[in-house]
């Protein structure tokens, strides 16, 4: 081996083992940073008060924000789990929520997303690998089954990394999906928010196992 060849592989060893290791870690921190920014739009509200009442720098007021709007959940959460402030909820969401324009399509949403509807994928889950081309062809996806229909046919859900409640919806032939009943749905979407780094392990084949 020349010397510039041994230059040249000594580069690229070192760039992709940089690669290797930065990678992940800028995936984790460009997902945080989504989430923080995502969270401080939500509660920009609060933090304004915050602010303007005590004078606080943003980043303190943010967090003081959000610790309210958690303590106000947990409040509001046990408020209703009792057997008044459940009725009076249900009076409430029947008589005057329910005739918002789009509010029960956005609670179900929530619902489905939250995993508190009884038929929700992400709390019931059903873990598959799906050969959308055909399993002629070698490509597979990550996918939940929502839905199975009368004629044999299943609908799953892809959802796309980093952000795991986008995605996209297939209908497809039951043949080509690939049950993984042994997977639970919060060790996929780890795959799916490191943008399917541990798949390998998630997948094993019977060739890899043996």
């Amino acid at each position: 081996m020349t010397a510039n060849r041994r230059v040249w592989f000594f580069i690229r060893k070192s760039l992709l083992g940089g690669l290797t290791i930065l990678l992940p870690i800028s995936i984790i921190v460009f997902f945080f940073r989504w989430i923080y920014q995502t969270v401080t739009e939500m509660i920009a509200p609060f933090t304004s008060v915050f602010i303007s009442a005590f004078g606080l720098p943003k980043f303190v007021a943010d967090w003081l924000a959000f610790l309210a709007v958690l303590v106000l959940c947990f409040l509001v959460g046990t408020l209703v789990a009792t057997r008044l402030g459940s009725w009076l909820w249900q009076q409430w969401e029947e008589n005057v929520m329910s005739r918002l324009p789009g509010y029960v399509t956005v609670r179900e949403v929530i619902a489905q997303l939250m995993g508190n509807s009884s038929d929700s994928p992400f709390s019931r889950g059903e873990v598959a690998r799906v050969w959308l081309y055909g399993r002629q062809v070698d490509v597979s996806v990550t996918a939940l089954v929502t839905s199975r229909h009368a004629d044999g046919h299943v609908t799953v859900f892809v959802p796309t990394g980093p952000n795991p409640t986008s995605g996209f919806i297939y209908h497809v032939e039951e043949s080509l999906v690939e049950l993984h009943p042994e997977i639970g749905v919060e060790s996929m979407m780890k795959t799916v928010v490191s943008c399917g780094a541990g798949t390998a392990a998630l997948f094993k084949t019977d060739k890899q196992e043996g």
